[in-house]
Protein backbone atom coordinates (compact mmCIF):
# COMPACT_ATOMS: atom_id res chain seq x y z
CA UNK A 1 0.00 0.00 0.00
CA UNK A 2 1.40 3.36 -1.03
CA UNK A 3 0.92 6.11 1.47
CA UNK A 4 0.86 9.77 0.68
CA UNK A 5 3.92 11.61 1.90
CA UNK A 6 3.30 14.94 3.58
CA UNK A 7 3.78 17.85 1.22
CA UNK A 8 6.34 19.48 3.52
CA UNK A 9 8.50 16.34 3.49
CA UNK A 10 8.40 16.13 -0.32
CA UNK A 11 9.31 19.81 -0.65
CA UNK A 12 12.19 19.38 1.80
CA UNK A 13 13.55 16.41 -0.17
CA UNK A 14 13.21 18.33 -3.45
CA UNK A 15 14.98 21.31 -1.87
CA UNK A 16 17.87 19.12 -0.72
CA UNK A 17 18.17 17.55 -4.16
CA UNK A 18 18.19 20.99 -5.78
CA UNK A 19 20.81 22.27 -3.32
CA UNK A 20 22.99 19.22 -3.91
CA UNK A 21 22.79 19.64 -7.69
CA UNK A 22 23.66 23.35 -7.40
CA UNK A 23 26.73 22.52 -5.32
CA UNK A 24 27.75 19.84 -7.82
CA UNK A 25 27.33 22.26 -10.73
CA UNK A 26 29.60 24.82 -9.04
CA UNK A 27 32.28 22.29 -8.12
CA UNK A 28 35.28 22.00 -10.43
CA UNK A 29 35.39 18.99 -12.71
CA UNK A 30 39.11 18.51 -12.19
CA UNK A 31 41.26 18.55 -9.09
CA UNK A 32 44.61 20.08 -8.22
CA UNK A 33 46.02 16.56 -8.02
CA UNK A 34 44.87 15.79 -11.57
CA UNK A 35 46.05 19.14 -12.95
CA UNK A 36 49.45 18.70 -11.32
CA UNK A 37 49.83 15.23 -12.85
CA UNK A 38 48.75 16.46 -16.30
CA UNK A 39 51.10 19.46 -16.27
CA UNK A 40 53.99 17.32 -15.00
CA UNK A 41 53.36 14.89 -17.89
CA UNK A 42 53.21 17.82 -20.34
CA UNK A 43 56.52 19.12 -18.98
CA UNK A 44 58.20 15.74 -19.47
CA UNK A 45 56.71 15.39 -22.95
CA UNK A 46 57.88 18.86 -23.98
CA UNK A 47 61.36 18.07 -22.64
CA UNK A 48 61.46 15.05 -24.98
CA UNK A 49 60.74 17.42 -27.89
CA UNK A 50 63.55 19.73 -26.84
CA UNK A 51 65.90 16.77 -26.38
CA UNK A 52 65.36 15.29 -29.87
CA UNK A 53 65.83 18.53 -31.79
CA UNK A 54 69.43 19.26 -32.71
CA UNK A 55 71.25 22.45 -31.75
CA UNK A 56 71.16 23.50 -35.42
CA UNK A 57 67.43 22.77 -35.49
CA UNK A 58 66.68 25.42 -32.88
CA UNK A 59 66.67 28.09 -35.59
CA UNK A 60 64.88 25.93 -38.17
CA UNK A 61 61.80 27.40 -39.88
CA UNK A 62 59.83 25.27 -42.37
CA UNK A 63 58.96 28.50 -44.21
CA UNK A 64 60.37 32.01 -43.74
CA UNK A 65 57.16 33.60 -42.49
CA UNK A 66 56.59 31.34 -39.47
CA UNK A 67 58.30 30.93 -36.11
CA UNK A 68 61.49 28.92 -35.73
CA UNK A 69 61.49 25.85 -33.50
CA UNK A 70 63.04 27.95 -30.69
CA UNK A 71 60.48 30.72 -31.26
CA UNK A 72 57.61 28.20 -30.99
CA UNK A 73 58.99 26.88 -27.72
CA UNK A 74 59.64 30.40 -26.37
CA UNK A 75 56.08 31.36 -27.31
CA UNK A 76 54.86 28.31 -25.38
CA UNK A 77 57.02 29.31 -22.38
CA UNK A 78 55.84 32.93 -22.43
CA UNK A 79 52.23 31.76 -22.40
CA UNK A 80 52.94 29.36 -19.51
CA UNK A 81 54.31 32.32 -17.53
CA UNK A 82 51.34 34.53 -18.48
CA UNK A 83 48.69 31.92 -17.69
CA UNK A 84 50.48 30.91 -14.49
CA UNK A 85 50.58 34.52 -13.32
CA UNK A 86 46.88 35.01 -14.10
CA UNK A 87 45.79 31.86 -12.31
CA UNK A 88 47.99 32.40 -9.23
CA UNK A 89 48.15 36.18 -8.94
CA UNK A 90 51.96 35.94 -8.72
CA UNK A 91 54.19 38.19 -10.80
CA UNK A 92 55.32 36.92 -14.18
CA UNK A 93 59.15 36.95 -14.00
CA UNK A 94 59.29 37.87 -17.70
CA UNK A 95 56.58 40.56 -17.60
CA UNK A 96 57.22 43.13 -20.30
CA UNK A 97 59.84 41.00 -22.06
CA UNK A 98 59.36 39.24 -25.39
CA UNK A 99 60.97 35.85 -24.99
CA UNK A 100 60.85 35.21 -28.75
CA UNK A 101 63.12 38.22 -29.31
CA UNK A 102 65.71 37.19 -26.71
CA UNK A 103 68.44 35.61 -28.84
CA UNK A 104 70.35 34.48 -25.75
CA UNK A 105 67.52 32.00 -25.08
CA UNK A 106 67.74 30.32 -28.49
CA UNK A 107 70.56 27.86 -27.80
CA UNK A 108 69.43 24.34 -26.98
CA UNK A 109 70.62 24.60 -23.36
CA UNK A 110 69.12 28.05 -22.69
CA UNK A 111 65.89 27.19 -24.48
CA UNK A 112 65.47 23.96 -22.55
CA UNK A 113 66.06 25.74 -19.24
CA UNK A 114 63.63 28.54 -20.06
CA UNK A 115 60.86 26.20 -21.19
CA UNK A 116 61.30 23.84 -18.23
CA UNK A 117 61.32 26.81 -15.84
CA UNK A 118 58.02 27.97 -17.38
CA UNK A 119 56.47 24.59 -16.60
CA UNK A 120 57.80 24.81 -13.03
CA UNK A 121 56.19 28.26 -12.71
CA UNK A 122 52.88 26.83 -13.92
CA UNK A 123 53.15 23.79 -11.65
CA UNK A 124 53.89 26.03 -8.65
CA UNK A 125 50.87 28.17 -9.57
CA UNK A 126 48.64 25.08 -9.65
CA UNK A 127 50.04 23.61 -6.43
CA UNK A 128 49.40 26.94 -4.71
CA UNK A 129 45.66 26.51 -5.26
CA UNK A 130 43.08 24.29 -3.64
CA UNK A 131 40.24 22.51 -5.41
CA UNK A 132 37.65 25.11 -4.35
CA UNK A 133 39.71 27.92 -5.92
CA UNK A 134 39.36 26.27 -9.33
CA UNK A 135 35.75 27.46 -9.41
CA UNK A 136 36.69 31.10 -8.66
CA UNK A 137 36.60 33.64 -11.46
CA UNK A 138 39.67 35.38 -12.82
CA UNK A 139 40.11 37.91 -15.60
CA UNK A 140 41.99 37.32 -18.82
CA UNK A 141 41.94 40.68 -20.52
CA UNK A 142 38.27 41.47 -21.09
CA UNK A 143 37.21 37.87 -20.47
CA UNK A 144 36.22 36.43 -17.14
CA UNK A 145 36.37 32.70 -16.51
CA UNK A 146 37.05 30.21 -13.74
CA UNK A 147 40.59 29.23 -12.89
CA UNK A 148 39.69 25.74 -14.08
CA UNK A 149 38.75 27.06 -17.54
CA UNK A 150 41.84 29.28 -17.66
CA UNK A 151 44.06 26.28 -16.86
CA UNK A 152 42.30 24.25 -19.56
CA UNK A 153 43.00 27.02 -22.08
CA UNK A 154 46.65 27.13 -20.96
CA UNK A 155 46.95 23.37 -21.38
CA UNK A 156 45.37 23.54 -24.82
CA UNK A 157 47.78 26.32 -25.82
CA UNK A 158 50.95 24.47 -24.87
CA UNK A 159 49.65 21.29 -26.51
CA UNK A 160 48.93 23.19 -29.73
CA UNK A 161 52.41 24.70 -30.02
CA UNK A 162 54.21 21.52 -28.99
CA UNK A 163 52.16 19.74 -31.66
CA UNK A 164 53.29 22.25 -34.27
CA UNK A 165 56.88 21.38 -33.38
CA UNK A 166 56.22 17.78 -34.45
CA UNK A 167 56.35 18.92 -38.07
CA UNK A 168 59.60 20.82 -37.51
CA UNK A 169 61.18 17.70 -36.01
CA UNK A 170 59.93 15.47 -38.84
CA UNK A 171 61.16 17.91 -41.48
CA UNK A 172 64.64 17.65 -39.92
CA UNK A 173 64.47 13.88 -40.47
CA UNK A 174 64.07 13.10 -36.77
CA UNK A 175 61.40 10.86 -35.26
CA UNK A 176 59.33 12.90 -32.78
CA UNK A 177 58.60 11.56 -29.29
CA UNK A 178 55.74 9.10 -28.97
CA UNK A 179 52.46 10.50 -27.68
CA UNK A 180 52.16 10.67 -23.90
CA UNK A 181 48.51 10.60 -22.91
CA UNK A 182 49.10 8.94 -19.55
Amino acid sequence: MITKLPLRFMLAVMGLLWAFSAVQAAAPMTTITQLTADWQRAKEYTKEYLDVMTEEGMSYKPTPEIRSFADQMLHLAAANYNFGAMVSGKANPFQGKKLEEMNELKTKAALTKTVMDSYDFMLDAIKGLNDAQLAESVKMGQREMTREVLLAKAFEHQTHHRGQCTIYIRMKGIKPPNEKLF
